[in-house]
């Protein structure tokens, strides 16, 4: 997958843009103030491949929280920021790694230009963060409503505000609840400047349809070569979104050392509970960091010859399954015996 040219910025020991891995995001729901709940859940992203967390920034008190993140959690932080310049300039002082704003909201150019030597001081990057739901008056009565030419508009007269400034370590996003529009936006962004794109949906939904919905944009901008960190905004626990957000990275090739499973959806020919055994080998091999294939197939119709590219596998038979390698029997093994004889496999490989 070719990945679009840009320039990069470091946030907190992290590269993301120039070519760097695709990063993963989330941002914090606990109450701002509430240190032991933020940092636990922190710690909890992490633990799930979180590289990078963000976190509302309501007022000053705040900043004790931003600081407990930053002595407790081995993670770049990012502070939230809306209205007013000064929280911006104290959650720099208090080790925020980057500042998440539109400069067009926080008082004026004096007001700009002070967060912007202040983060340049630091060698921090600025993310602009354009939600087609507050869109500037202005640009809305242009476009008639926030379509993407409207998003990436503001966008860019945000960054220019920026560069008026002599600040030029930017990311930008501009999102949209609505898939085309993010998608469209994100395409004629990806043109129009070289700064790195933080890409997903806002405000896309609960679990269900909010995956949904994500899958599709993000991966569609992914295919593009378009997008160099992501968050999938859900509805739910955060910890969810790093599981999406890793789950799409997988399946475009952009995250290694994950197994990938592949099985059948099953039909009338199955004779053994093969949706079970599905669930049960996905669950073991969430552990696993080997780059493999394993195929799980309900016969012999999708069996060796259709999996034939798969490492190791199973194909159902009359109340067993036939054990494979690289479209070769191995072996026959009961349906009791199943699980565990792929296991065995799969640490031989």
């Amino acid at each position: 997958m070719q990945r679009r040219v840009c320039r990069s910025v470091n946030v907190g020991g992290l590269v993301m843009g120039g070519g760097a891995r695709i990063s993963v995001q989330s941002m914090l729901n606990c109450p701002a103030h509430d240190i032991p709940a933020n940092v636990a859940q922190a710690k909890a992203l992490q633990a799930a491949g979180c590289d990078i967390v963000r976190i509302a920034v309501p007022d000053q008190p705040t900043m004790h929280t931003i600081a407990a993140l930053k002595e407790q959690c081995n993670m770049p932080v990012v502070a939230d920021i809306h209205f007013d310049h000064r929280l911006a300039l104290e959650s720099l002082a208090a080790g925020a790694d980057a500042i998440r704003l539109n400069p067009g909201n926080i008082g004026g150019q004096a007001q700009m230009q002070a967060v912007a030597n202040a983060c340049a001081q630091r060698s921090v990057p600025i993310r602009i963060g354009v939600n087609g739901g507050s869109l500037e008056k202005d640009l809305l009565a242009k476009h008639g409503a926030p379509t993407a030419q409207a998003m990436v508009e503001s966008a860019l007269n945000h960054a220019q505000l920026l560069e008026q400034c002599d600040f030029h370590d930017i990311v930008i996003s501009v999102k949209s609840s609505h898939v085309q529009h993010t998608v469209q936006a994100y395409q004629l962004l990806a043109q129009a400047c070289d700064y790195p794109l933080h890409i997903g949906l806002t405000e896309a939904g609960t679990t269900k349809m909010g995956l949904v919905k994500s899958n599709i944009a993000i991966g569609a901008l992914l295919l593009q070569g378009i997008g160099d960190t992501i968050r999938v905004s859900l509805t739910a626990n955060p910890v969810e979104e790093i599981a999406a957000a890793q789950d799409i990275l997988h399946a475009l090739g952009q995250q290694p050392g994950r197994p990938n499973l592949i099985s059948c959806p099953t039909c009338g020919r199955c004779k053994i509970d093969l949706i079970g055994l599905a669930a049960a080998v996905e669950e073991r091999l969430a552990s696993c960091r080997k780059e493999i294939t394993v195929a799980i197939m309900g016969c012999v119709v999708n069996g060796p010859g259709e999996a034939r590219e798969a490492d190791v596998g199973l194909a159902g038979g009359d109340g067993c399954y036939a054990l494979f390698a690289r479209g070769e029997i191995l072996r026959r093994v009961s349906e009791e015996q199943a699980l565990d004889a792929l296991m065995n496999e799969i640490e031989k490989l």
